[in-house]
């Protein structure tokens, strides 16, 4: 029988983080090892009973890197490397992907808002220490297959304007998951979006964030969202949108579990969920 995979949550108290016990206690290869959360006054507690599932024996800690020490030391004799779940906040984002890759425990990074010169400086940290780890801007598979497809249209546009739309407590604008995807768009290496005439803002950021490629990204955030993004390319005559929307966070589990199996077996720090898939 397949040994499990201890699982570590950050951020295990916020929407995102529940969501991923409830996926871990439901895999029968995957075992919570580890919630990390610093909501005041959790401090011990069990996170079972504080989601609402039952007690899991499993104590909430504000300790991150002494739960990730502990963690490394409990399965340095097992087959199975620890993987960290991280969704947390952008500030700290950096910190606890280095931390996690020092210990020896496989980083799984939901959260956005690392920089390229940050996540070079990760990949190759990683490939030092010889931990595989996945930053991962959006699990849904079908944003991937957005990306894909808006990646394939942008061959035969010059036109296009990306609009992410998420929940008002979403702290970095725009979206990884809006970046990311421009990213793939601009690996044409064209311009887009020419200019046809001299703009003015009567109102700044009002176009939206311009990036070197043309590309221009807008970010709404609004309670009663969830994450929804949408690509609109227009040519004479016609316009073209693909839009993908998250009704329920549950749509990530997928691919926030793909990630957990795949990632003891990488090499280095990967980047999209499109390269595991």
């Amino acid at each position: 029988m397949t040994a499990s995979i201890p699982v570590v949550v950050a951020g295990a108290l916020g929407r995102m983080g529940a969501e991923v016990i409830k996926a871990v206690m439901g895999a029968q290869d995957c075992s919570l090892v580890g919630a990390i959360d610093n909501t005041p006054g959790k401090e011990g507690a069990d996170v079972g009973l504080e989601l609402g599932l039952g007690e899991l024996e499993v104590a909430v800690t504000a300790d991150f890197e002494g739960c990730l020490c502990a963690v490394s030391q409990s399965v340095r004799d097992s087959s199975s490397g620890a993987v960290l779940v991280d969704f947390t906040h952008p500030s700290v984002v950096y910190e606890h992907t280095r931390a996690a890759i020092a210990y020896g425990v496989h980083p799984v990074i939901g959260t956005t808002g690392l920089s390229p010169e940050q996540l070079n400086d990760l990949t190759e940290f990683s490939v030092k220490a010889s931990v595989g780890g996945a930053v991962i801007p959006n699990f849904s598979v079908g944003m991937v297959l957005l990306q894909q497809a808006a990646a394939a249209a942008a061959r035969f546009y010059d036109h296009a304007e990306l609009t992410e739309l998420h929940h008002n407590r979403k702290a970095d604008a725009p979206s990884g998951t809006c970046i990311k995807t421009a990213e793939l768009m601009e690996e044409l290496g064209k311009n887009f979006n020419p200019e046809e005439v001299e703009e003015h803002e009567s109102l700044a950021g009002c176009r939206g964030g311009l990036r070197e490629s043309g590309l221009r990204l807008h970010s709404v955030r609004l309670p009663g969202l969830v994450a929804h993004q949408e690509v609109m390319f227009g040519a004479p005559g016609e316009t073209y949108t693909l839009r993908h929307d998250t009704i329920d966070r549950s749509a990530y589990m997928p691919g926030v579990l793909l990630t957990v199996r795949k990632v003891g077996s990488l090499g280095s720090l990967v980047y999209g969920l499109e390269r595991l898939i």
